[in-house]
C-alpha cells in the first residue's frame, strides 16, 4: 500500500474588496493564534464541516504562519489515489465556502511579496500487508527501504517540480528564506531540507517521510504518483539519500551551503529536468511519455512562452527612468 500520511496544505484568504482585511497591519500570524486574533477560525471550521460531509476526516486546522489570513487544513492519511481524489473535493469546497461568505480563496504558493509562501507538505509512508516498512534503527528511526525511497525522491526531486511546483509563481517561494525546502537533503529537523522526516511519535506506524517542496496548485494524481515512482526507483536501485543536514543553516557560511544541491530555481529548470530524466517515471507504464511530452509542451507554450512576452509591474521600478 502507497499512503499519502498526511496532506498540509497552506493557502490564503482575504475579501473580495478588501485584501488585507482579517489581519492587522505588522501581524505576522504564527501558529495557532486563538480569537479575536485568528479572525477566520469559524469560516475553517465551517470548511471542515462540509469536508466531513463528503467523507474526509480533517485531523486539525489552524492559522498558518503568514499574514493574508494563511490558514492550514489538515487531512488524515489515505491510500494515494484517495488522497488524490480528496485533494480535488479540499479545494472545490474551501472555495465555495469562501465564496458563500464573501470570500475568496487562492491556492497560488507565493500570492505576498515578503511573506511565508504556502507550500502543501506531503507525508508519506509504504505499506505491506498492513505492516509499516519505513520503521528501524536507521538514520531517525528509518529503514533501509524508507532511506532508499528519500533517496530515489532526492535524486529525482527536480523532474518530480515539474509536477508537485508546477507554476512560475512556485519558484517565487522556493528561494533561500522563510523556511524554503531548498536544499536536496534530507533532515529529522531542519526545514529548509527537502525531505524532513518527522519525529512526533515513536511509533512505527507513524514513521513516513515528509516531502517538503510540492504546493497546492499541483495535480495530486501526477504529483504524488511521480514521488511514489521516484521511492520505487530508490528502492530497486537502492540509492543513498546521502548525509543528513542537521545544523542550523542560518549558522553555516554560503561556502558550506553551496556544497548541497538545491531545488530548481524557475519552473523552466523543472521542466526541462522532465525532459531528461522521465524514465522512472516510465517503469512498468505507469506514466507514458505522450503524457509527459503533453504536459512539458503546454507548459512551455501556454506558461513559460507567454510569460516571457510580458512586462513585468516591477520592470517599471527597475527601468521606467532609464
Amino acid at each position: 500500500m502507497y499512503r499519502i500520511d498526511s496532506v498540509e496544505g497552506a493557502w490564503n484568504t482575504a475579501r473580495f474588496e478588501e485584501p488585507n482585511l482579517g489581519y492587522k497591519p505588522g501581524f505576522k500570524g504564527g501558529y495557532f493564534p486563538v480569537s479575536p486574533t485568528d479572525t477566520y477560525h469559524d469560516l475553517r471550521g465551517e470548511m471542515v464541516s462540509e469536508m466531513q460531509k463528503v467523507g474526509i476526516v480533517v485531523e486539525a486546522h489552524h492559522h498558518e504562519v503568514a499574514t493574508a489570513g494563511q490558514a492550514e487544513i489538515d487531512m488524515k492519511f489515505a491510500e494515494l489515489l484517495k488522497m488524490a481524489d480528496q485533494f480535488m473535493w479540499y479545494k472545490y469546497i474551501v472555495k465555495n465556502v469562501a465564496r458563500r461568505n464573501a470570500k475568496t480563496v487562492t491556492f497560488m504558493p507565493k500570492p505576498v511579496f515578503e511573506d511565508n509562501g504556502s507550500g502543501m507538505h506531503t507525508h508519506f509512508s509504504l505499506w505491506k500487508d498492513g505492516k509499516p516498512l519505513f520503521a528501524d534503527s536507521g538514520y531517525a528511526g528509518l529503514s533501509e527501504i524508507g532511506l532508499y525511497s528519500i533517496g530515489g525522491i532526492l535524486k529525482h526531486t527536480p523532474a518530480i517540480l515539474a509536477f508537485a511546483a508546477p507554476t512560475t509563481n512556485s519558484y517565487r517561494r522556493l528561494v533561500p528564506g522563510f523556511e524554503a525546502p531548498v536544499n536536496l537533503v534530507m533532515s529529522a529537523r531542519n526545514r529548509s531540507a527537502a525531505v524532513r522526516i518527522p519525529m512526533y511519535s515513536d511509533s512505527p506506524k507513524a514513521k513516513r517521510l515528509e516531502f517538503r517542496c510540492p504546493d497546492p496548485t499541483a495535480n495530486g494524481y501526477l504529483a504524488w504518483t511521480a514521488m511514489l515512482m521516484a521511492a520505487i526507483d530508490g528502492i530497486q536501485n537502492k540509492i543513498d539519500p546521502g548525509e543528513p543536514l542537521d545544523r542550523d543553516i542560518y549558522e553555516m557560511s554560503p561556502e558550506e551551503l553551496a556544497k548541497y544541491n538545491k531545488t530548481p530555481g524557475e519552473l523552466a529548470e523543472a521542466i526541462d529536468a522532465l525532459e531528461k530524466d522521465r524514465k522512472f517515471l516510465t517503469a512498468g507504464d505507469v506514466f507514458t511519455d505522450d503524457l509527459i511530452e503533453t504536459w512539458i509542451s503546454w507548459k512551455r507554450e501556454n506558461e513559460l512562452h507567454e510569460l516571457a512576452l510580458r512586462p513585468h509591474p516591477f520592470e517599471f521600478n527597475l527601468y521606467y527612468d532609464s
